[in-house]
């Protein structure tokens, strides 16, 4: 019954792909992991023995990947204060 639920609310909200409870588990530590949440945390909450099997839950957006400071900072000066 749950997944008939979670099937005809995908439907009802106009969702390409078919929406599951395992897709709703995913995005739900997806989005935890997007806001922040500590990995061990998500892994507590969704009751992962392993981090391992929690990282294979969660998916990092390239909106996150893209607004995430990187490597590419080194390519600009940075304004150092003369010693005196």
């Amino acid at each position: 019954m749950v997944q008939r639920a979670c099937h005809q609310a995908g439907i009802d909200a106009g969702l390409s792909n078919r929406a599951t409870v395992r897709s709703l588990r995913h995005s739900f530590a997806t989005h935890l992991l997007e806001a922040g949440t500590n990995i061990r945390i998500i892994q507590t909450l969704l009751g992962h023995s392993s981090v391992s099997t929690t990282q294979r839950y969660t998916y990092v957006s390239n909106k996150t990947v893209r607004a995430t400071e990187s490597l590419e900072l080194l390519a600009y000066p940075v304004d150092v204060p003369e010693r005196f």
